[in-house]
């Protein structure tokens, strides 16, 4: 059995980090290793833990998650953020993905969506369910137009960020358009490059926003 993944809940609501831990528990491949009720004490354990995954609340005293993001990926750039909030109000999902989140989550999602999300970040691919994909494309008015350019994308380019959009991790699509992993790494650093996107999460909605790709409103 391969190491379980790493993770640490930060979630200033007791009651909720807590039924976050409790259900993680019953996942021999997830390991919840830390928790905090902040924003400040999250960075104190990030930086103590290393973990692979974060789970974080948007909305917490002392130091809230926007502002949490960028500390947590300074000390920990190969960790994977996954906002875990009460409502999805598009502009700060947008916010917090634009700062380096690679998930986005509500309370109320299922067991199996928590798990599935904290796979995917972990893998390196983006997490946002459809419906909500579609809810932050409707409400946001503008994602960087002046400087966004889809036609400057090649063909392959093209195809690789369909595929992106469509949650596939970069093994999988190598072996979708039948090239090697460095040719689609090659790919994926152009697509972020030409789009001035930051990371896979933006790709995906940018996808989705554009028409380029589409999900099923469920």
């Amino acid at each position: 059995m391969s190491k379980p993944i790493r993770v640490i809940v930060v979630e200033n609501q007791t009651v909720v980090r807590q039924g976050l831990v409790a259900i993680l528990s019953f996942h021999d491949d997830v390991d919840v290793v830390g928790e905090a009720q902040n924003g400040l004490e999250g960075i104190k354990v990030v930086e103590e833990l290393k973990p692979d995954v974060v789970l974080l609340d948007l909305m917490m005293p002392v130091l809230d998650g926007l502002s949490t993001i960028p500390k947590i990926l300074e000390i920990a750039p190969d960790t994977g953020i996954i906002i875990v909030t009460g409502y999805g109000q598009a502009e700060n999902i947008f916010k917090a993905i634009k700062s380096g989140a690679k998930g986005y989550l509500l309370k109320d999602s299922s067991h199996e969506q928590l798990v599935d999300a904290i796979k995917s970040v972990y893998q390196g691919e983006a997490f946002i369910p459809p419906s909500m994909a579609l809810r932050m494309i409707r409400e946001m008015n503008e994602f960087s137009p002046e400087i966004n350019d889809k036609h400057s994308l090649t063909k392959r380019e093209m195809e690789t960020l369909k595929l992106i959009a469509q949650g596939l991790s970069n093994h999988d699509i190598a072996k979708e358009m039948v090239v090697n992993g460095r040719t689609i790494s090659k790919y994926v650093s152009n697509i972020l490059q030409k789009l001035h996107l930051e990371n896979r999460t933006q790709a995906a909605l940018y996808a989705l926003r554009e028409g380029i790709t589409e999900l099923d409103d469920e």
